[in-house]
Formats: structure tokens, C-alpha cells, sequence
């Protein structure tokens, strides 16, 4: 298991609960607005935290912490992701997942087990720019559809996210997935942020007025989208 990083208290990436977040390396995706650039694009040059040591400080935080954020990169590249998700449920705590939704089949097992309990899926862009939005020629939009439809379909608590770029997100963008994900469970427009750890820091972010126009748009399709990230 690569496991990169290790946050030991976190308040924002579960919502509602006091959690700790493991960070994996390696993607699928080369998104250029990313924010964890090294996870993607240099993990094989990044140490590893051995499992021993993660295991160890979970087991010492029982009863302060209420859940484990695995996050990354993407996790669902790690061949052992469901070992290490199994062991921590087994210490009793709740588990959040983030993922971009390209292996619709391992979600489909891991929900089956009963390995997660919160799934938040990145929503990269509208179906028609997803390609260009996620750096692949080769890529299959199918999957990213099935992804969404297992986790809605999932009965677990959910969020899809986009974070939204001015140089590659527009208004229609934004009409196109309000339209696909209408109805969901909640989504959440993030905000670019800028940081030293960016694939090509070459990208701008809308005004929070922008922001909180298109949030209200995409509220007549969704009813609970929230704004994150913002000033």
C-alpha cells in the first residue's frame, strides 16, 4: 500500500466528524489544475509511511477520532485498497472514500463489503470535456457514468464535487452537469486554489459572486449544493 501522507486531525474532509486523512499515490488521471501534483505525477519518488506505522497511530486515536478520510492521487489504483479499508473499519472506524470514479468495478466491490461509509466522487467536468479536462486521449466516459449510478444507487451518505477552473469550466459546463447529477444526494463547487504542489499553475478562479450565480443555476437541478473553499 502507498500510502504518501498522513493528516492526523482534520475537521473539513469528512463532514460532520473529527477524522484523520491518509493520502495514496499514483492516478489515472493527470488533471493540470491538481492540487497534489507530486501524488500524481512523482509517488514512485515519494517515501512511504509503512502500514505498521499508520495502524499503530489509529489504534492509539480510538475513541478521539470518529473516521479515516482515504484520499489521494486516487486510491482505487492501490491493488490492496480493500485490506486497508477492511482493517479500519475493523478498528471501528467510519470511513470516508474520495474518488475520481474510474474503476467502477472495484467501487462495486467495496460497496458490496461494506468497507465505506461516505463516498465523495470528483466530477471533473461536463461528459463532452472530460477528456481534455482529465489529461487522456484514450479515455472512457462510460466509466465515470457508472461510477455515479453505483454510488447513488448505493444507500451510502455521498457527495459529488467539481473544482471549478475559469480557463476550463463554463457556464454550459456547469448547466450540463447540474443536468446529468439532477437530483443528487448533495454537490459541492470548490473553488481553484492555487499552491506550489500544481500540475500546471496556469489556471484562474472564478469570484465568489461568480461562484454563489452558478451554485444558485445549478440549485434548479440539484437542491443542495453547497460552495466550498471560498473566501
Amino acid at each position: 500500500m502507498e500510502i504518501k501522507g498522513l493528516a492526523k486531525t482534520t475537521l473539513l474532509d469528512y463532514p460532520g466528524h473529527v477524522a484523520a486523512t491518509l493520502f495514496v499515490g499514483g492516478c489515472q488521471f493527470k488533471c493540470p489544475f491538481c492540487h497534489n501534483g507530486s501524488l500524481v505525477t512523482k509517488a514512485g519518488q515519494l517515501p512511504n509511511i509503512p502500514l505498521e506505522e499508520v495502524y499503530s497511530f489509529l489504534e492509539k486515536r480510538r475513541g478521539v477520532l470518529d473516521g479515516v478520510c482515504i484520499t489521494g492521487g486516487e486510491p482505487t489504483c492501490q491493488p490492496d485498497l480493500r485490506e486497508l479499508l477492511y482493517d479500519i473499519k475493523s478498528m471501528g472506524y467510519l470511513v470516508k472514500l474520495d474518488t475520481n470514479g474510474y474503476d467502477p468495478g472495484q467501487l462495486d466491490q467495496i460497496f458490496k463489503e461494506g468497507l465505506v461509509d461516505y463516498v465523495a466522487m470528483d466530477i471533473k467536468n461536463s461528459q463532452s470535456k472530460y477528456a481534455k479536462t482529465v489529461g487522456r486521449t484514450d479515455f472512457d466516459i462510460t466509466r465515470i457514468k457508472l461510477s455515479a449510478d453505483l454510488i447513488r444507487e448505493s444507500g451510502l451518505d455521498y457527495e459529488f464535487r467539481t473544482t471549478i477552473v475559469r480557463e476550463l469550466h463554463s457556464i454550459d459546463d456547469m448547466v450540463e452537469i447540474a443536468e446529468w447529477l439532477k437530483g443528487c444526494q448533495a454537490y459541492y463547487l470548490q473553488s481553484y486554489v492555487a499552491s506550489e504542489d500544481v500540475i500546471m499553475p496556469v489556471f484562474s478562479s472564478y469570484s465568489k459572486l461568480e461562484l454563489q450565480a452558478i451554485q444558485a443555476m445549478m440549485q434548479d437541478y440539484i437542491p443542495k449544493v453547497f460552495l466550498r473553499g471560498i473566501e
